[in-house]
């Protein structure tokens, strides 16, 4: 298998969080979301990997440094999702290529939604799922037909993980920016792009803080509502401090005597005071994003 994650975009609606820190080295229970999700791809099969970068790139690179086996791709120019997958098209061979948004969390089966790609008649298949919040997709039994707000039929959303033939991404244009959507809408008329059913799986995106702090929350609530903290061993942590509902603590992050925490997520290396009161926080490190 081979795919490549996206993780060039400047994730706006996470300002000034992301003005730092680019969206996918956010942590996620303390581990930045870009490794999570190259665990999966690994742990899926995938051998040859792609990872792009634009904003806050060098913090991309640096991450990966220590993977010597990840083509990073650097891109000067933001080339839209189309644009980085042709220009990343060198780096493949002859084989159908996972792709995968760097700012999502999920337990999405990589290796059947490959397998389910290799045995259907289609050239794109999309994992998709019911997502009220973003169904948008029109859908008709297992194929797309419109990726147009306006279509009829049965809406879904899209996971922002799919699988795509090579021959496919020869239609991109060789240079500058593409959205790959305007491509696949073509293709879906021509009843040419699948779905995978994700219906089943957990998937979050993490594209505004709400949403991040809220995808802490379900990952530290269990099902009878209990709650916990997710403290790194090398946070040094005040005896008195009071801890409410969930939260996530990085490694040498510093909270002080008498502070009260509840429902946020500290960075690694970040400070709270004695006596300071932190809820429905996102708290960054002192000196994060050097």
């Amino acid at each position: 298998m081979q795919a490549i994650l996206l993780a060039a975009g400047f994730g706006t609606r996470l300002r000034p969080f992301t003005e730092h820190r680019p969206k996918p080295l956010f942590p996620v229970l303390n581990t930045p979301l870009l490794i999570i999700l190259l665990h999966k791809l690994r742990d899926a099969g995938c051998t040859r990997i792609v990872v792009n970068c634009h904003h806050l790139a060098e913090q991309i690179k640096k991450t990966l440094s220590i993977s010597p086996d990840i083509h990073v791709q650097h891109e000067p120019e933001i080339l839209g999702t189309g644009g980085s997958l042709r220009k990343a098209l060198p780096q493949f061979v002859n084989e159908p290529v996972l792709v995968m948004n760097g700012d999502i969390y999920h337990d999405i089966d990589l290796a059947v939604l490959y397998q389910t790609h290799l045995c259907n008649q289609y050239r794109v298949t999309l994992a998709m799922h019911d997502f009220p919040r973003f169904n948008t997709v029109s859908v008709a039994g297992d194929r797309i037909c419109s990726f147009q707000q306006s279509s009829q039929g049965e809406k879904q959303a899209f996971t922002g993980i799919h699988v795509v033939d090579p021959d496919v991404l020869e239609l991109i244009p060789q240079a500058g920016f593409f959205h790959i959507i305007d491509l696949y809408e073509e293709l879906a008329r021509d009843g040419q792009v699948g779905i995978f059913s994700a219906d089943n799986c957990f998937w979050r995106d993490i594209g505004t803080p709400a949403d991040y702090l809220d995808l802490h929350r379900e990952l530290l609530t269990d099902v009878q509502g209990q709650c916990r903290w997710h403290i790194s061993s090398g946070a040094q942590v005040a005896s008195d401090a009071v801890f409410d509902d969930w939260g996530a603590i990085g490694k040498g992050c510093v909270v002080g005597s008498g502070a009260r925490l509840a429902r946020s997520v500290l960075w690694d290396n970040a400070t709270v005071d004695s006596g300071s009161v932190i809820e429905d926080r996102i708290v960054m490190g002192d000196g994060d994003g050097e």
